[in-house]
């Protein structure tokens, strides 16, 4: 998702309570900037702001992401050297995140983008990742372990390789963004700022 001009993306959280929520994603050159609106599994609505900037090559180099759950205000900030290497705000090196190339936010689909860009899959290609996970609205990080397998032009196999046997077919328009994440994310399509589909 590189040398674009800057058009909106937003999905609907169907995981949510009564699938209430909705996600504004302002993509430019190289950088996202998100606003989310959710409720949490306790039914407790929270915001979460990112905002993201990567190389031309799809490799992560700054997170900057913020949460307000009731009155509980979190930040959190990742920088990435794109060799597996990563620093807190303080410039403190994060061992655990040591050999993580992407980020996967939850609760978003647009990180699952990020290893599709990386990886240029062929169809029928398997690779796996080492991920560095942040879950909202609490802005943990961990890493974890998850797959790609390029099924077609536009669909992937996502396999996360946690324990939980959890498995999506994700299919994605032509930049790569997923179009729906079933039982997850629903994209909403907008008629002035339609992604390339070429």
């Amino acid at each position: 998702m590189q040398n674009k001009a800057p058009h909106s993306v937003c999905w609907t959280p169907t995981w949510s309570r009564n699938g209430l929520g909705f996600e504004h994603v302002l993509l430019a050159e190289n950088t996202a900037d998100s606003s989310l609106l959710a409720f949490d599994d306790d039914g407790e609505p929270f915001r979460l702001r990112y905002r993201l900037r990567w190389s031309d090559s799809g490799l992560l180099q700054q997170a900057e992401l913020e949460t307000l759950k009731g009155t509980q205000a979190r930040s959190l900030s990742l920088n990435a050297d794109g060799h597996g290497r990563w620093r807190n705000a303080l410039s403190h090196h994060l061992s655990h995140l040591d050999g993580c190339l992407d980020i996967d936010i939850w609760p978003t689909p647009l990180t699952n983008s990020f290893p599709i860009w990386r990886s240029h899959l062929k169809i029928g290609q398997r690779q796996e990742f080492r991920m560095a996970w942040v879950s909202a609205p609490d802005l943990t990080v961990v890493a974890k372990q998850q797959a790609y397998t390029r099924l077609e032009e536009r669909l992937y196999l996502f396999e996360s390789l946690d324990g939980t046997g959890f498995k999506a077919t994700l299919p994605v328009d032509g930049d790569g963004l997923v179009v729906d994440y079933p039982e997850l994310f629903s994209r909403v399509h907008l008629a002035a700022d339609e992604p390339s589909t070429s």
